[in-house]
């Protein structure tokens, strides 16, 4: 756990300054800046983008998140792994621009009615496709190369950062709104372009394939790996997008804003597991080359707990200060107040079934992710049609809740049927209890007239309360050793 703990670490720290950005764009600068429709235009944007990038890579980062292992070996310039995944991805950008393109009537005349704005913009989608697939090649490449936090930084901060001087040019009249979205797209861009420069400068930008090192047994695992990861990775991808193309398609883009800005909210319970699955994976992986099934496990344990205990209380936080969030974000968001809930308790189901992900798509089983992938984004299909249209916003929230939990679900099974790993104990559930508790007591505080001074007030009760509730239950030796540790380093020991 050694190197993941540390990068966890190190990367928590750039995904949370991440989260404060991602917060004053989407909880403060979008709402007061933008309409909902204008809102809901950037957002839809990225989906169709990272929907369509995450087919043109083809499968081919679970490819190198598995087998990188038997390419490694810096003198021989990794065999040249870089040159042959932008092969397969520059192919997949293609096909994806073509299937796009193939749909473009569909899509306009639909856009036509519900979202007129979408249409003048139909083409922006595929540069950033190109982009986003770029960004997911060289940080995957960079994490096999057990460097997981320079695509975080890029990614969560640098990106945000640019995006936030776009939002001004456009806030103090110096561009339009069509400039910005150019603006806005460059910004989602930059992390790309940044981190090729980076493989330049670190040396590591080995572009030439040495196809003479794919044998037969290896360039048929690989398509096994890139054809299953298709389905895996795409049906993934899918589920965190679907529900906002389908509300954007039933609703318009007006509530397609108002559902991706409270959406926001709700995701925030997953940025610990965000950032510990990009090391994890690789670590995995190479346990799983060596059959260290111990290892595995105590990884899938510890990272119940380690990733419950930051969800639980994330989602404490929020809850407990829902009536600010609105304070926040405006009146004009207050339709979304249940997606909020209904999204933090289906990333809370996510964030307690830790690094299962991980554990089945390095394993000789890895085609079962697929399997349940595709059955997950099947359930969130059907469950967005029969919801949306009878619940609006809140019926694509309480799809994404269901469908996660069954996905979850069906993770733990799998895994404790096929290796015999069960990671929780009562730890788990005196964890749920410590989070639903504390959240109790905070209701409990009479409302401040003051916003500010009440979201200070209640957040401070709720972590005085659970977190040394969770420190002397003992839930997670990996989360007390950090508390010891920051209180000696408090005391100057």
């Amino acid at each position: 756990m050694g190197i993941i703990k540390k990068q966890s670490i190190s990367g928590a720290i750039y995904s949370y300054a991440g989260v404060f950005l991602g917060f004053l764009i989407s909880g403060i600068l979008f709402p007061r800046i933008f309409s909902t429709e204008e809102i809901g235009l950037t957002r839809v944007l990225v989906s169709y983008s990272v929907l369509l990038a995450q087919f043109a890579v083809l499968g081919f980062n679970n490819v190198t998140v598995k087998l990188f292992p038997h390419f490694r070996d810096h003198a021989a310039k990794h065999h040249g792994f870089l040159g042959i995944a932008l092969i397969v991805a520059f192919t997949g950008f293609l096909f994806s621009t073509a299937l796009y393109l193939g749909f473009h009537d569909y899509i306009i005349e639909n856009a036509k009615h519900k979202s007129p704005l979408f249409v003048s913009y139909y083409y922006y989608v595929i540069p950033l496709m190109f982009f986003t697939l770029l960004y997911g090649i060289f940080d995957t490449y960079y994490r096999v190369l057990y460097n997981a936090v320079k695509g975080t930084v890029y990614k969560e901060v640098v990106q945000r950062i640019l995006a936030i001087i776009a939002i001004a040019l456009f806030y103090f009249k110096l561009i339009d709104f069509k400039v910005f979205v150019i603006l806005y797209l460059f910004s989602l861009a930059a992390p790309a372009v940044l981190m090729f420069i980076d493989l330049l400068m670190d040396k590591v930008l080995f572009l030439k394939p040495d196809f003479s090192y794919l044998n037969k047994e290896l360039v048929k695992e690989m398509g096994s790996v890139a054809f299953f990861g298709i389905v895996a990775s795409y049906s993934g991808v899918l589920v965190q997008n679907i529900d906002l193309i389908m509300v954007d398609h039933y609703l318009g883009l007006s509530n397609a804003g108002i559902y991706a800005i409270t959406f926001f909210f709700g995701t925030l319970i997953l940025i610990p597991l965000r950032t510990m699955g990009k090391i994890s994976s690789v670590v995995i992986s190479d346990s799983w080359k060596n059959n260290d099934k111990k290892n595995i496990f105590d990884i899938y344990k510890k990272s119940t707990l380690t990733l419950g205990i930051a969800g639980v209380y994330i989602l404490a936080g929020i809850w407990g200060n829902i009536n600010n969030v609105f304070y926040v974000i405006g009146d004009k968001f207050e339709s979304g107040k249940y997606v909020i809930l209904f999204i933090g308790l289906a990333n809370l189901a996510d964030v307690f079934s830790g690094t299962s992900s991980h554990i089945i798509v390095n394993s000789p089983k890895y085609k079962w992710l697929s399997y349940l992938l595709l059955i997950f984004a099947l359930i969130v299909v059907v469950t967005n049609l029969m919801f949306i249209p009878v619940y609006g916003i809140i019926g694509a929230a309480l799809a994404t809740f269901i469908s996660k939990l069954l996905y979850s679900g069906s993770k733990f099974v799998f895994l404790y049927r096929k290796y015999g790993f069960q990671p929780y104990n009562i730890k788990h559930v005196l964890l749920i209890i410590t989070g639903f508790v504390t959240w109790y007591i905070s209701t409990l505080i009479p409302q401040f007239d003051n916003f500010i001074v009440d979201i200070i007030v209640r957040s401070s009760v709720i972590t005085v309360i659970f977190v040394p509730a969770v420190y002397f239950l003992k839930i997670s030796e990996d989360v007390n050793d950090s508390i010891k540790k920051s209180v000696k380093r408090l005391k100057g020991e």
